[in-house]
């Protein structure tokens, strides 16, 4: 990013023009027959947000193997209900969220579910990067600075839909392992690796924030994060027929929770 001045007419314009990371693309390939709704690609140290109809799959690729995207959901018509991680861990038993696990609002919902990806490549324990621990490691984590940090990424994306930080829960991100020892402590895994792939369908009409930057616990010392790529498109929620609904008792229940929620509302 730019280290210019924004006090002068030229330093802000290169200021500007240094930001141009995140990048719309008009023609990418969909799924045959579904409709693009989404496509975008986020850059490192870059976030992005979107407003997405039940249904809706949204996938993130790793273009080039460093990318560790935090993602929050929230409930697009009631947006005080949001995405709880503790909920998602311990309802569900299971701490590794991959490929038929379910991320859960903190009114036993089902905001979302996970139809691809790697249990041992995501992290619902150390949530995104602060200020201060980007201040005190790389020098700097505001979040138009050299090294953002994932909280004031995640404040920017939320400005857009009306919500301030006090909104903000613990994240999950993907891309970046992490595993807990028996003695607690974490060990960092790594990444995915490139062109690693999750995709998450939305069960509900969701408000979703994205935020690309280093994992917390990424020993290298300087701000490393590739591009990740966004792709979103026309679906359907899971049904009661689908093996998902009934893939454990804990799930149905935030199955049949969501059912009665939407269909009180004339959503389902």
């Amino acid at each position: 990013m730019s280290t210019a001045t924004t006090a002068t007419t030229a330093g802000a314009r290169e200021h500007a023009r240094a930001q141009g990371g995140t990048v719309v693309e008009c023609m990418p390939t969909v799924p045959a027959g579904e409709g693009l709704t989404w496509a975008e690609t986020i850059p490192g140290g870059g976030c992005a947000s979107k407003r997405l109809a039940r249904g809706t799959t949204l996938r993130l690729t790793d273009l080039y193997g460093d990318a560790c995207v935090s993602v929050l959901a929230f409930n697009a018509d009631e947006p005080w209900e949001r995405f709880n991680v503790a909920d998602t861990v311990k309802v569900l038993w299971q701490a590794y969220v991959g490929e038929g696990h379910l991320l859960l609002s903190d009114q036993g919902r089902v905001l979302a579910s996970v139809t691809a990806g790697a249990p041992d490549r995501s992290d619902t324990f150390c949530g995104t990067t602060t200020l201060r621990s980007n201040t005190e490691r790389y020098g700097d984590g505001a979040p138009h600075g050299p090294s953002p940090a994932g909280r004031e990424l995640l404040t920017l994306a939320a400005a857009k839909h009306g919500l301030t930080r006090r909104d903000l829960p613990p994240s999950i991100s993907f891309f970046q392992g992490v595993r807990v020892g028996d003695d607690g402590t974490f060990t960092w895994l790594g990444s995915a690796g490139a062109g690693a792939i999750v995709e998450l369908r939305a069960e509900m009409p969701l408000i979703v924030l994205l935020a690309n930057v280093p994992h917390p616990l990424d020993p290298r010392e300087a701000y490393t994060c590739s591009p990740v790529r966004i792709r979103a498109w026309r679906g359907r929620p899971t049904a009661p027929t689908d093996a998902l609904w009934t893939r454990s008792p804990e799930g149905e229940r935030a199955f049949l929770n969501t059912a009665d929620y939407l269909t009180a509302r004339g959503i389902a």
